[in-house]
């Protein structure tokens, strides 16, 4: 039988919450651990033109592993016609079961699912493997057998499905000046058998979005995600949920209502979602709508610890949203190395904001992130690079500019 989350999970936290402002010009007493979600290698690529060798993926997972970073969007489980990028993220699945990559820590692995139908074709991938038996598909091979799966016939490609919301070796510690932890705790010398599959899901905050992106109303997404839960949870798999187009929508305008995504976001926890990542997909986002949006979301009775923000940083605000978000008790944030992504239902949008420039923010708060934020550089030097388009972060480069000189 499954069993939901209880309800009262929801209860307003805020007896005896400070009310003095945190991070101050002159303290930090808010400061303390923030839990980073790194989305680059699906939020970050599937919205990339040119098609993406899957070593290439599966390259980019193993650096992100060792930089600290302790949860990674993977793939998507959704129709290739949809989202080409996302085709094999079956073989992701398949190898991160049977090879992890070597981390300082236990790593979720995070995977997009729009159905029920995705959830099972997930399920289906991750009972077959077996760890230590399934093909190493990061090592180039002439092998038939050992090739990424081709694409699914046409008969399946042409069934409905929903579209996507676009906006998830070196076992040492992390250097203390440059991942945030004054005195990290050394992990044991083998992490993966710690590791944990994961979903996510999505609904949006305005009608116009879940039609553009679902083909469906706010109502029957919801219904969808019911469906999704409910089998995840029988499973005993966390999920994790997206409202997109929280703080702005490219069909409706800046001006989403806050009560409607306070609206959506309890629905979300209430059927037993996790945790909810509140999405700026189309960066319009300020700080004082943000600060507006929070203080909503907290008059619902949504505690801080169930809410995740996911910015994008198409006006140049998100880390000024992500200091609001601070300042009204948030302490999960996504973010993609490099500055990836995009939305291809928002005109002009931009990617997500840059892990580095985010981590980098958050230490000189005073913050501890666990995330080394040097090898985070490294990396969005080296996608940028791989993909052929400029990296987007402003601190990586930076710091990157330094080191080599």
């Amino acid at each position: 039988m499954v069993r939901f989350q209880p309800v009262r999970r929801l209860v307003c936290t805020l007896v005896n919450q400070r009310t003095t402002r945190c991070f101050s010009a002159t303290s930090h007493p808010c400061a303390g651990e923030v839990h980073i979600i790194e989305v680059g290698p699906r939020d970050g690529l599937q919205n990339e033109k040119t098609s993406i060798p899957l070593e290439t993926k599966l390259e980019l997972i193993r650096r992100l592993a060792q930089t600290g970073v302790r949860d990674i969007e993977a793939g998507s489980f959704v129709a290739p016609k949809w989202v080409p990028q996302m085709a094999n993220s079956a073989d992701v699945l398949n190898h991160l079961l049977g090879h992890p990559p070597s981390a300082p820590y236990p790593i979720t692995y995070n995977y997009l699912v729009p159905n029920v139908k995705g959830l099972q074709k997930l399920l289906r991938t991750a009972d077959d493997v077996k760890p230590g038996t399934a093909p190493d598909l990061s090592q180039p091979t002439d092998d038939p057998d050992t090739l990424p799966t081709p694409p699914p016939s046409p008969k399946e490609q042409e069934e409905a499905e929903p579209a996507p919301i676009t906006s998830t070796e070196d076992p040492n510690e992390m250097p203390s000046d440059t991942s945030g932890v004054s005195d990290p705790v050394k992990p044991a010398s083998s992490s993966a058998a710690g590791n944990q599959t994961e979903i996510s899901l999505f609904t949006a905050a305005t009608e116009a979005f879940s039609k553009a992106n679902t083909n469906c109303s706010i109502a029957e997404s919801l219904k969808r995600c019911k469906e999704i839960v409910a089998l995840a949870k029988s499973r005993e798999i966390r999920v994790r949920g997206y409202v997109s187009v929280a703080l702005g929508c490219p069909y409706e305008g800046p001006n989403v209502a806050p009560s409607r995504v306070a609206e959506v976001t309890a629905s979300l926890l209430e059927m037993g979602v996790d945790e909810v990542s509140v999405a700026d997909t189309t960066g319009m986002g300020t700080a004082p709508r943000t600060r507006e949006l929070l203080k909503t979301l907290s008059a619902a009775g949504i505690a801080s610890q169930d809410l995740a923000l996911h910015f994008h940083d198409t006006y140049g605000q998100a880390l000024v949203n992500v200091v609001v978000g601070l300042e009204h008790g948030i302490r999960a944030f996504d973010s993609s190395v490099g500055g990836l992504g995009g939305c291809p239902y928002s005109k002009g949008a931009t990617g997500n904001v840059a892990t580095e420039d985010l981590v980098y923010c958050l230490h000189s708060l005073g913050a501890t992130t666990g995330v080394d934020v040097e090898k985070m550089a490294e990396i969005g030097s080296w996608i940028s690079t791989e993909l052929g388009r400029e990296n987007d972060s402003r601190a990586g480069k930076a710091m990157l500019a330094r080191l080599h000189t």
